[in-house]
């Protein structure tokens, strides 16, 4: 008579912590999805909602609507400041807001670094190699930040890692959660504003926007293609792809892509970039093409590393067998005018893009 209610005791335990379990996960994906939505509404008051741009030349040139999202327009120039603030904001949140912060740079990060912590009334320090393009060193400073100039890139990463361990709060330009979502704030908004495409091309440096934007397009919609685009003078990532692990540079790789100097992935980033649908390394020829071919086109000022970008979309354009619809989000437009100088008078624009 004891073993039925006993059994019944154990089976109707089972199913409510079967039950549990399910609503539990639902939750927790429902959270997970909602993360980059958060973040650009945590990062909305501080930043320009940058506009969606296109080229009725170029859609008739390659056969295909291309949509690019003009973040090169940000306020600091690039999207990397919507990571930093998505990161302090939410520090912020918790009580946790840090009086001082450090950061390495190749220079958009850096003046994001030193936007975030002018806004939000906080030091900043933040180490720049030396053949960090001028123009990125002058903002930085003007922004008010600490500026400290390197040799190399590897020494402004040991330093700012030593500043990390007396005091200051480590800013990472990629290896954090919240600065992933918080870039991935660029790929969610330009996707409420163009609707759904069939793919996205976004730069490849240290793997933020790539990891951030999968995280985005997931949440608006998961069926879209996502494709990274990285200098083949800079290939540490496809490397990393190749390998299976994570690939590392000594030195800065020489590519007029200055922003994807990077030395190598995290192994966060690494994560989201092998859940790619792609990934496309571009020639230097190629990169400054597509430099000199958007700024003519669009009227915009881009740089080298956003305009990888477009010539990823154009290898992929060329082998489709019916035209697309597709979303480039240009990255910065902090460019150096002695690289602008050089790259409008070269003899690019005698070549016109063709698919048709």
């Amino acid at each position: 008579m004891l073993v039925f209610p006993l059994y019944l005791y154990i089976m109707l335990n089972l199913c409510i912590s079967m039950l549990y379990a399910d609503v539990m996960k639902n939750k927790i994906e429902s959270n997970n999805n909602q993360l980059i939505g958060s973040a650009l509404k945590r990062v909305s008051p501080y930043i320009h909602h940058t506009p969606i741009v296109s080229s009725e030349n170029l859609d008739f040139m390659l056969g295909s609507k291309i949509l690019f999202k003009a973040e090169s327009l940000q306020k600091t120039g690039a999207f990397k400041v919507r990571g930093v603030l998505n990161h302090l904001l939410s520090l912020k949140e918790l009580g946790h807001l840090p009086e001082k912060v450090v950061a390495y740079s190749t220079g958009n990060h850096g003046i994001g670094v030193a936007y975030a912590a002018k806004k939000l009334g906080i030091k900043a320090r933040i180490y720049l190699p030396k053949n960090t393009a001028v123009l990125k060193q002058q903002q930085a400073v003007y922004l008010g930040a600490d500026v400290i100039f390197t040799e190399t890139r590897k020494e402004a990463e040991e330093l700012t890692k030593l500043d990390g361990m007396n005091g200051y709060h480590y800013l990472h330009p990629s290896d954090s959660d919240s600065t992933i979502q918080g870039a991935g704030t660029v790929c969610l908004e330009a996707l409420n504003q163009t609707g759904n495409v069939d793919a996205i091309f976004a730069s490849c440096g240290g793997g933020g926007l790539l990891s951030g934007s999968f995280l985005a397009k997931n949440e608006y919609n998961s069926n879209i293609k996502l494709i990274g685009a990285e200098p083949e003078a800079g290939n540490d990532a496809a490397r990393s792809l190749s390998d299976g692990k994570i690939f590392r540079f000594d030195e800065s790789p020489n590519t007029i892509a200055d922003g994807l100097r990077t030395l190598g992935l995290s192994e966060r980033t690494f994560n989201y970039i092998k859940q790619l649908d792609d990934f496309i390394t571009i020639s230097e020829d190629e990169i400054k093409y597509w430099t000199v071919w958007l700024m003519h086109l669009l009227k915009l000022v881009c740089e080298p590393s956003c305009a990888i970008s477009m010539a990823a979309a154009y290898k992929w354009l060329q082998k489709q067998k019916e035209p697309k619809t597709i979303l480039v989000i240009l990255s910065g437009g902090n460019v150096d005018p002695s690289v602008l100088s050089e790259l409008l008078n070269s003899e690019y624009l005698l070549n016109k893009p063709n698919l048709r």
